[in-house]
């Protein structure tokens, strides 16, 4: 247990210099990829990175709230990524930035992003769901290890070490024999040791870690999973909003819900709340979900 935990932090500290861009010029940075699951670049590592770079040209008290991406083409998880970040407004409380994602000479993905001054104001919130609580659920890589022998390259590497961000489902379900379920799911995730208090580094890791489990959610009807490949997932957008502080090192409850699949598509939202039940984060996207047999 303690090799593992430590593997897990050794993870995230990899994860964190991942997302960490490197700044070329004012407006200019790169980032290092990394192979998760085949030759394409995770979509959240893409997301993340792209936050880091506009978040690294905008004055750091005027936290990120909200951003909005499209997924242009698929990263080549062997080769860089290089960052072209657009200063588009810095005004009295807003600030606004447009980033380019490119590999090969050609863009791979855009992001707009809107950055806010912290402001009092109203408040309210719908209740979080009533779920158990992380402490006594197992982690999605231990229930994954349990069918490892019934996985298929690339996916048994994903049982063979943790990821950065540690995952608990509330509802586990079979990796193969899933059966058909509502169209939603609630899953407890969190950084696996503690981070430094940087806030922007905490909202990239969970624009990282939001792309967890949000188009497979649409699956769930269906009874279907990625591990059976039998249906071509890809992320076509990612809209994410950005509530109130937190802490990823700390619980969060990310609830997804699946309210329509049509065309191809699967649209499907996410809302984020903290362990006092303060929604934290609120996610959206679209993706292809294309069956690659008879249905």
């Amino acid at each position: 247990m303690t090799d593992d935990k430590d593997q897990a932090s050794s993870l995230l500290r990899q994860l964190c210099a991942l997302l960490d861009v490197e700044r070329l010029e004012d407006n200019l940075f790169r980032g290092e990829s990394r192979n998760i699951v085949g030759r394409r670049v995770f979509g959240g590592q893409v997301l993340g990175q792209a936050l880091m770079a506009a978040g690294r040209t905008v004055d750091q008290e005027r936290p990120v709230h909200s951003l909005h991406a499209y997924f242009l083409r698929p990263g080549d998880a062997m080769a860089p990524i290089i960052f072209q970040v657009e200063r588009a407004r810095d005004g009295g409380s807003f600030s606004s930035r447009r980033v380019v994602a490119i590999q090969h000479g050609r863009p791979i993905f855009n992001l707009s992003a809107s950055f806010h001054v912290p402001e009092k104001g109203h408040e309210h919130q719908l209740p979080a769901p009533e779920v158990p609580p992380a402490d006594g659920l197992d982690s999605e890589w231990t229930l994954l290890r349990q069918h490892r022998e019934l996985l298929t390259e690339p996916y048994r590497r994903l049982a063979d070490r943790p990821r950065p961000i540690e995952v608990r489902p509330v509802q586990p379900q079979h990796p193969l024999q899933p059966e058909n379920r509502n169209c939603h799911r609630n899953l407890w995730l969190r950084a696996p040791a503690d981070l430094p208090d940087d806030p922007l580094m905490h909202r990239a890791l969970l624009a990282y870690a939001s792309d967890y489990h949000l188009l497979s959610t649409a699956l769930l009807p269906h009874g279907r999973t990625i591990f059976q490949g039998r249906t071509q997932l890809a992320s076509l957008d990612h809209a994410m909003w950005f509530h109130r502080p937190f802490r990823i090192d700390d619980w969060l409850l990310y609830h997804v819900d699946t309210p329509s699949t049509a065309e191809a598509r699967g649209f499907c939202r996410g809302s984020l709340f903290d362990g006092r039940g303060r929604h934290v984060a609120s996610v959206a996207q679209e993706g292809l979900m294309r069956p690659m047999d008879a249905a």
